[in-house]
């Protein structure tokens, strides 16, 4: 953890807020390459008469928005790039969804949805899930313990399992023999409709059934804010196309539209299925490949414009914010149904090396936009961000403070450009067994290289010069990183590991990657365990350097107010409450918490030995009480979202799985080498009484006991009493 000396007493919102609270349009798609983006590269290849797709809605949207050009996925795959985006967490914390655990259990916790849903929204998610639980292939309302109804949506439309969001016929093609339901499953909140999508168009009745949502917002509820997650499932294979045109006209009146009578859903719903190219691809000379994916992205693009126009006519774009982006890089698969993608044809990864499951640039950079007249500025956005970012950024616009939990940084300074940007944590780790692709455009030395083990890092000098740390194929975590300046070379060429600059970002990337993350310790109770790391078992280092001069105890800041989670102390501002410091460093154990208070304690837990330790927290049973735990930037203990008062619970980082085998998870310790290390422990005091919290560990030759108070030191400030020391 790297520290910023604030003052506590303007814990405030120094950025641009909106008067009320937007709308939420969150657009997902799914194996759709940086560069497949007219605005970002197509135009520049139809330019040089090379073959390329066009974008007119998005490029429109790109003009009228602010187009993140940095901005990457969590993981160069669609499941846990899908868990980290709507839990908030980067991949070093996701405590059930990491490689390749298809339809696992997203754990219970915040998301997206729940914090919304707390803020006022009405939530619905339609389109592709992937993280329900159940059976693989297949869940139920009954059987899955995360159907998205129980993680904070409202509503469900779409596809819950992974294999169903294959098919873009649902009724219509073939459904895969691995299907629990024995077709292709389509869910209207708690019933499958499958057999009423008669020559329904995935992209085509996702669109619909979302515009048909809004509207009903719009009539029902108008005063209410909502937040929709449209996450269709092109331009994934197979690479199916429309029956038809799209229809003429966009919005209210025009476009697509949900009809809802059966075996006639949508307006599409007629002519022949997967036979539609567009005209202006139809009579290219172009493999069929070719004209197949071209025509799934101007599906895609018209479909935006669609929303967008609905958005004016329904008088809602100038309070909606709207944001597109992709899951992970381009796709080079077949499926059951036709040709196999080439991602060279149309050099869909842009400028860059990789594709999805590569976490070179071209599998994680995603071609993101985002549209809100008035209070998003205009232009382009080079600040990398990550997908855990929007928890904290939606949180931001809805007024509330994002929880604890949350690995993101709010992006409204970027979105606006008005206030500092913080930096944010760009990290990813993954693990794959096929290689990268023999593409005459990557570096040489990557064509048909390893994966396995990779691991992303990024460091930041104060927000500029981004370097990128990669390692692929990692032995242990010494494994050293391959280095790059991103900022002045993209396509990851000059690997500057062998420099003197290079070998000081080397030590700190090596530390700084067991400083944020915990090993996985998840296992399910039918399909077994995942993403087990070479670098797992490594202690974490303390700060470097040791902290000189300091004294007992810990300081902190109090706020006399309510919260519904425990907050992230860099959104307190957010809770309109002035910030108190504490008198002097205290034992946060001894120490009475008033009823209706927000505490954060910071400063340093000395660490006598190297070794494993586990610890534990329990706050008095007053209702409403709930605490969370740092250690550097790592989760060390979550007393949050499911904590029952009273009751002990320790630093597992598997602590809100469901489906789980309890004999297999939960188990493993927390490696740490001795010396100082970060600390930042955040408590929620329950309103109706005072409390206190009880912090115990075990570890090297030390058995299960209360923390003493001399293992907690803080560094003396000297003159303000109000500075203090923040994570960053």
């Amino acid at each position: 953890m790297r520290y910023l000396l604030l003052f506590a007493a303007c814990i405030t919102c120094t950025h641009a807020a909106p008067e009320e609270k937007p709308n939420i349009v969150f657009i997902l798609v799914d194996d759709m390459g940086w560069g497949e983006l007219g605005t970002f590269h197509q135009n520049q290849r139809a330019a040089k008469g090379q073959p390329a797709m066009q974008t007119p809605n998005l490029d429109t949207m790109a003009k009228e928005g602010l187009q993140l050009r940095r901005h990457y996925s969590s993981c160069p795959v669609c499941a846990p790039a899908r868990a980290s985006l709507f839990s908030g967490v980067h991949q070093g914390h996701a405590e059930t969804v990491r490689d390749n655990s298809f339809d696992i259990p997203l754990e219970n916790s915040h998301t997206l949805a729940s914090v919304l849903k707390q803020a006022g929204y009405s939530t619905a998610l339609i389109g592709k899930w992937g993280l329900a639980g159940g059976k693989e292939s297949g869940g139920s309302p009954e059987t899955s313990s995360a159907y998205p109804t129980k993680r904070g949506f409202d509503y469900f439309f779409g596809y819950l399992d992974h294999i169903a969001g294959h098919r873009h016929y649902s009724k219509d093609d073939p459904h895969d023999p691995r299907s629990e339901h024995g077709k292709n499953a389509v869910w209207d909140n708690d019933r499958i409709v499958t057999d009423d999508c008669d020559k329904c168009y995935s992209t085509d009745l996702l669109t619909a059934r979302a515009k048909k949502w809004i509207i009903d917002q719009k009539k029902e509820q108008p005063d209410k804010p909502f937040f929709l997650a449209l996450t269709l499932i092109a331009p994934h294979a197979a690479l199916e196309i429309p029956t038809m045109a799209y229809p003429q006209g966009k919005g209210l009146k025009g476009g697509l539209q949900w009809l809802g009578t059966p075996h006639k859903l949508i307006n599409t719903a007629e002519g022949k299925t997967d036979s539609y190219i567009y005209p202006k691809y139809a009579n290219n000379k172009w493999p069929e490949s070719a004209k197949r994916h071209a025509t799934m992205i101007a599906r895609i693009d018209d479909a935006v414009g669609d929303i967008l126009q609905l958005l004016k006519d329904l008088k809602i774009d100038k309070n909606t914010i709207v944001i597109f982006t992709s899951d992970n890089g381009p796709h080079n698969e077949g499926s059951f149904r036709g040709p196999a993608q080439d991602p060279t044809f149309f050099q869909t990864y842009g400028p860059f090396d990789g594709i999805k499951r590569d976490t070179w640039e071209g599998g994680m950079r995603e071609p993101t936009l985002v549209r809100y007249p008035g209070f998003v500025k205009k232009g382009i956005s080079t600040q990398p961000s990550q997908f855990h970012d929007w928890m904290a950024t939606f949180a931001d616009l809805a007024g509330v403070p994002s929880p604890a939990r949350c690995d993101g940084v709010s992006l409204v300074p970027v979105l606006t450009g008005k206030g500092k940007p913080t930096p944010g944590i760009i990290y990813t780790e993954y693990w794959q067994t096929t290689k990268t692709p023999n593409y005459k455009d990557f570096k040489e030395n990557r064509r048909n290289g390893v994966r396995q083990q990779e691991q992303v890092i990024y460091y930041s000098e104060d927000g500029k010069n981004n370097y990128k740390g990669v390692r692929l194929n990692i032995a242990d975590e010494n494994t050293p990183f391959e280095i790059y300046d991103i900022d002045k070379d993209p396509g990851e060429r000059n690997n500057l590991a062998g420099t003197k600059a290079g070998a000081a970002m080397q030590q700190w990337m090596q530390n700084r990657i067991l400083q944020i993350r915990r090993p996985y310790d998840y296992t399910h109770k039918n399909r077994g365990t995942f993403a087990q790391r070479p670098y797992d078992k490594a202690l974490v280092p303390a700060a470097a350097p040791q902290p000189k001069q300091t004294e007992q105890g810990l300081q902190g800041v109090q706020l006399k107010t309510a919260c519904p989670w425990v907050p992230d102390s860099r959104s307190l501002g957010k809770l309109n409450t002035p910030a108190q410091a504490l008198p002097a460093a205290v034992d946060p154990a001894s120490t009475e918490l008033p009823a209706g208070t927000v505490t954060v304690y910071y400063g340093y837990l000395d660490i006598p030995k190297d070794g494993e330790y586990k610890f534990y927290l329990t706050l008095d049973d007053v209702a409403g009480s709930k605490a969370y735990v740092r250690m550097h930037d790592f989760q060390l203990i979550d007393a949050d979202f499911n904590y029952i008062p009273g009751k002990e619970i320790d630093s597992s980082s598997a602590i809100n799985t469901t489906e789980a085998n309890p004999n297999k998870t939960g188990l493993k310790a927390v490696p740490l080498k001795a010396g100082k290390h970060p600390i930042e422990i955040t408590v929620v005091q329950g309103e109706k009484a005072p409390g206190h919290m009880k912090l115990s560990w075990e570890g090297p030759g030390i058995d299960k006991q209360p923390i003493s108070a001399e293992r907690f030191q803080s560094v003396k400030i000297k003159g303000n009493p109000l500075t203090a020391p923040w994570r960053n």
